[in-house]
């Protein structure tokens, strides 16, 4: 069995906490690929301040490539980029279904503030059936402590995904009698956001401790986000 990581995302830009998350969620659950997908059109952003996808697939060759131990195992897929219309994750994660063997475990990654907003997403329930969850959250949980943390994120699930799942001690992972998995993991870096760095280009201060440095190079060359 092939255990395959989907990780979507704007990309807008990629930045040193995206690739902490990989580096992480790799070395917890060992996965065998692991894909990077840009969103050619992000249904969830304002379109205004997402640069061309051109640019943020190119952003993210370039991180990876300053990452030996990553050329091993990611992969940096288009697929989203070539369909057109808005980037449904649901459309994605089919798509890996249809072409990837059988015996192919996926695993769809998202960051905690995306996961409690997918009841919003296009076919959301049907996503559960199709692949496991990997749930990158922050160590201080959702501006609460641990305790509250999951109770914020049980109380989601069952209230919004299905009241059958159950934590199971020693899966360390949400289960349900039908669909897949829900992991959760603590991502230390994730208090970087595109955002931040997106306005500190437009007030004109340095991205160096953010971003790669081909990436850092790149956006300066082609004057974007300024």
């Amino acid at each position: 069995m092939e255990h395959i990581g989907l990780f979507g995302g704007t990309f807008n830009p990629i930045h040193v906490g995206h690739i902490r998350a990989i580096q992480e969620v790799q070395k917890r659950y060992a996965l065998d690929k692991f894909y990077i997908i840009p969103a050619a059109l992000p249904p969830h952003k304002e379109p205004g301040d997402v640069v061309d996808a051109k640019w943020r697939l190119e952003m993210i060759r370039l991180s990876v490539s300053e990452y030996p131990e990553l050329l091993k195992s990611v992969i940096i897929s288009d697929v989203e980029l070539k369909r057109s219309g808005p980037s449904y994750s649901i459309d994605t994660v089919n798509h890996f279904k249809s072409v990837l063997p059988d015996y192919s475990r996926l695993y769809f990654i998202l960051g905690i503030d995306a996961f409690l907003e997918i009841d919003t997403w296009k076919s959301f329930s049907e996503l559960f059936y199709l692949t496991s969850f990997i749930v990158m959250t922050r160590p201080k949980g959702i501006n609460i402590d641990g305790a509250l943390k999951w109770k914020v994120l049980e109380d989601y699930i069952k209230g919004k995904i299905s009241d059958t799942y159950k934590f199971s001690i020693s899966r360390s992972c949400f289960v349900h009698h039908e669909k897949q998995k829900i992991f959760f993991v603590d991502i230390d870096s994730l208090d970087i956001s595109s955002t931040q760095i997106r306005n500190l280009i437009k007030k004109g201060r340095p991205i160096k401790l953010f971003v790669p440095k081909k990436v850092e190079d790149f956006i300066i060359n082609k004057g974007l986000y300024i």
